[in-house]
């Protein structure tokens, strides 16, 4: 359940679909459990109001034995966020599901270090500590990722410096399956070699790239209160079995 985080941006497959954490582990879980069923409720650009209404009473309905929340991080990057609102609906939501499923996971998301979350860094601690807070309440495990500051690296981000690479990804599957108390298979961690030195005019031109592509149409769907998720379904809506998943397009070439 949640946002583009969940739903997989920007692990990208040739179908134009993307993959993601939860896909991933979801594979995994499958190879050790008979009629494993799976479903992916998340859908990019919603708000914790909107996943608490779209989404909960859905998941609770499917009483599985592992559920996962993740929401709040796209109002945090509002300017206008109200966190009492934001903490108060997350919880709301944290107390319908946990009667409901066998384990439910909460997240300490990622944040790509920069100006970006310098200048919202405030609201972040206090929101993921309220988290920590709620899953001792509710009986959640908490999946802490904000610490990482491997995966802060902007290498571990896409072009749109908003979204996981399909490495990042990966180790975000790997955290939740240790989390869940299965054996490592890999440090998820562990920290990049040392960056390769960029010019100044290659990195004058990915500023200029990003702000065209992205961060503009971004600030025109916050300006005429879009998303980038209306009229979206999600994409697994029901419990059902998993099947093959793909290769990515970089797996293809």
């Amino acid at each position: 359940m949640g946002d583009s985080f969940t739903e997989g941006m920007s692990d990208l497959m040739p179908d134009g679909s993307y993959r993601g954490w939860a896909d991933l582990l979801a594979a995994r879980l499958a190879q050790r459990t008979d009629s494993f069923r799976y479903a992916n409720l998340a859908v990019r650009g919603k708000l914790i109001a909107q996943i608490a209404h779209e989404q909960v009473d859905r998941a609770a309905a499917m009483e599985a034995d592992l559920v996962s929340l993740v929401g709040g991080p796209n109002d945090i990057l509002r300017p206008r966020c109200d966190l009492e609102r934001v903490c108060a609906t997350f919880e709301d939501a944290v107390a319908r599901l946990a009667p409901r499923c066998g384990t439910l996971l909460l997240f300490r998301s990622p944040a790509r270090r920069g100006p970006a979350l310098d200048r919202c860094r405030p609201r972040v601690d206090r929101f993921f500590a309220f988290i920590d807070e709620v899953a001792e309440r509710h009986g959640a495990l908490v999946v802490d990722l904000y610490a990482s500051e491997t995966l802060g690296d902007p290498r571990m981000w896409a072009e749109d410096r908003l979204h996981l690479t399909h490495e990042g990804h990966s180790r975000v599957a790997e955290a939740v399956w240790q989390r869940l108390g299965l054996p490592a298979e890999r440090d998820w961690d562990a920290p990049l070699p040392p960056p390769e030195p960029v010019p100044w005019r290659a990195r004058r031109r990915a500023d200029a790239r990003f702000a065209r592509v992205h961060l503009l149409p971004w600030v025109g769907r916050r300006l005429t209160g879009r998303s980038s998720g209306d009229g979206r379904p999600p994409k697994r809506p029901e419990l059902a079995p998993l099947t093959c998943v793909g290769p990515r397009v970089s797996d293809t070439a």
